[in-house]
């Protein structure tokens, strides 16, 4: 798992059926030191996360299914939970 932060929504109105209801984030990674790193991912949100708050993203997990589907949704990363603090060696790194 890494930790991001929510920088935006992704909207797709063509997509393939599996991915109908999916909200999709646009997530910025964040360093050890809780700096933004350049670089950007489209996660599925699981947890209902919003805009500026610090997330956990799991990378090729299987995406919770709709009951009764039988496709799979073709995810790489899912917002799996919303961090409230993080804590290191040197104290405090944030705090929701």
């Amino acid at each position: 798992m890494q930790i991001a932060q929510v920088r935006g929504t992704v909207v797709s109105t063509q997509k393939l059926p599996a991915m109908t209801g999916v909200k999709l984030l646009l997530l910025q990674m964040i360093d050890q030191d809780g700096n933004l790193l350049p670089r950007y991912e489209v996660a599925a949100d699981q947890v209902g996360a919003g805009m500026g708050e610090w997330v956990l993203v799991s990378r090729r997990a299987i995406a919770p299914q709709p009951m009764g589907a039988t496709e799979q949704r073709p995810v790489d990363a899912i917002v799996v939970g919303i961090i409230d603090t993080v804590s290191v060696d040197k104290g405090l790194l944030y705090r929701k």
